[in-house]
């Protein structure tokens, strides 16, 4: 089975012969060797690269393991570059080299070479791309199949596809199981043997019940606020435990660092200015986290918030949740100050869109529900509500667009429009 990662090929295309190093990020089993190893090689050769001018090693591999001496690596390298023209090195799970950063920072000076490397998250992550490789790593972070990515392979209708997608999520290994339970056992499995374990290996955490309590809470409670010190007070209140704000935090850092979770800060649309605490949290993939609480909650309303944010990142946009303060008068006559949500605030560039997310739009009054907030803002950029209704694209007369969300997600241009 053959699955097209354009978005994240056109990535790596678009930094070949930049000068660094591109490392290729993300939570594991995303498919970044195959990225790699399958889809980019395949662009080389298609823009006419010899095959003895693309470099190969799979360092996961055991018949590789003399490679994982760096000496013995520099040397098998070297000795595949026989002339001035440029030659490609893919380096597939490097951190099993040692001294590894030693081994990749020595070809940053060499004209003719271009280096592509993966890594696992227990010892390679965004922390160590930005640290190790002194102002010339560049990372390529990828995600799981998007819906897009999904029904390209998928044998079923769009709207099945969906069901399937927001309960399994969209790593690549998922499309090749054909029965619930085989799906559910993968899922839990990687989550357990392979996500927690990077995760206690890199920290060196050995009582792990409350990192594992605190996923367990943020799955649970995916697209609703929340900061360390609220966290604190459910762990003290509901889990009899004592671990305090501090510690919170930095397994949440922790579980960012791995690219399983993704942090959403409040921002200030009228004041211009970004709000310290709650913030919201989303998974890179709803398969994990619908698998790491058994599959017992499946709110489509958050599940849906959770699928729109994972495209508009997988779009380039720095995604933020939007907050507009409006002063109102109660029954009574009495100024009363309002806090009104709107889900997404996208920056991308000079670009800005404001999205609300809303499953169902039964009747006016919901629909005006949904728009309060949008009405509120008081500029020109386009508004959005994203909805599982099966709508015709239209917009209002306060400007606000309604839309699809199979528009929305198989049409990657479908906020342009």
């Amino acid at each position: 089975m053959v699955i097209k990662r354009d978005i994240h090929l056109k990535k790596l295309i678009d930094s070949k012969h930049n000068g660094m190093i591109k490392v290729v990020t993300g939570v594991r089993r995303c498919g970044k060797s195959y990225l790699l190893f399958n889809l980019f090689c395949q662009h080389l050769k298609e823009e006419g690269i010899a095959d003895d001018h693309i470099i190969k090693v799979d360092l996961e591999d055991r018949r590789n393991k003399a490679l994982r001496d760096p000496d013995v690596l520099l040397n098998y390298i070297d000795s595949h570059m026989t002339d001035r023209q440029m030659y490609y090195i893919l380096l597939d799970e490097v951190q099993h080299v040692s001294e590894f950063e030693d081994v990749l920072n020595s070809y940053l000076k060499i004209d003719n070479a271009d280096v592509y490397v993966t890594g696992s998250n227990s010892k390679f992550l965004s922390t160590d791309v930005i640290t190790e490789f002194r102002g010339r790593g560049d990372e390529i972070r990828i995600a799981p199949l998007c819906f897009r990515e999904f029904m390209s392979v998928y044998q079923g209708t769009r709207e099945k596809g969906l069901e399937e997608y927001m309960l399994y999520g969209g790593l690549p290994k998922i499309l090749e199981y054909s029965t619930v339970e085989r799906k559910t056992e993968y899922l839990k499995g990687l989550f357990k043997k392979t996500y927690l374990t990077d995760i206690k290996e890199r920290y060196k955490i050995k009582n792990d019940d409350d990192l594992e309590e605190l996923i367990d809470i943020v799955a649970s409670s995916i697209g609703g606020l929340t900061n360390p010190t609220k966290l604190e007070n459910t762990f003290q209140t509901v889990k009899h435990s004592n671990i305090s704000h501090t510690t919170i935090k930095s397994y949440l850092d922790m579980l960012q660092d791995a690219f399983l979770i993704e942090k959403s800060m409040r921002y200030d649309i009228k004041g211009r200015k970004y709000i310290d605490t709650p913030a919201k949290y989303y998974f890179a993939d709803m398969g994990l986290r619908n698998a790491r609480i058994n599959f017992r909650q499946y709110e489509e309303t958050h599940l849906m918030e959770n699928l729109i944010y994972n495209e508009l990142r997988l779009r380039g946009m720095s995604v933020d949740v939007g907050v507009v303060v409006k002063n109102e008068k109660d029954a009574n006559g009495v100024s009363v100050r309002k806090q009104l949500e709107v889900d997404f605030v996208c920056n991308q560039g000079s670009q800005r869109y404001y999205i609300q997310s809303a499953l169902r739009l039964p009747n006016e009054e919901k629909r005006e529900q949904e728009v309060r907030s949008l009405k509120s803002i008081n500029d020109s950029f386009r508004k959005f509500v994203i909805t599982e209704d099966l709508i015709s694209r239209y917009q209002d007369n306060d400007g606000v667009t309604f839309m699809n969300i199979f528009e929305f997600l198989l049409n990657e241009d479908s906020l342009r429009i």
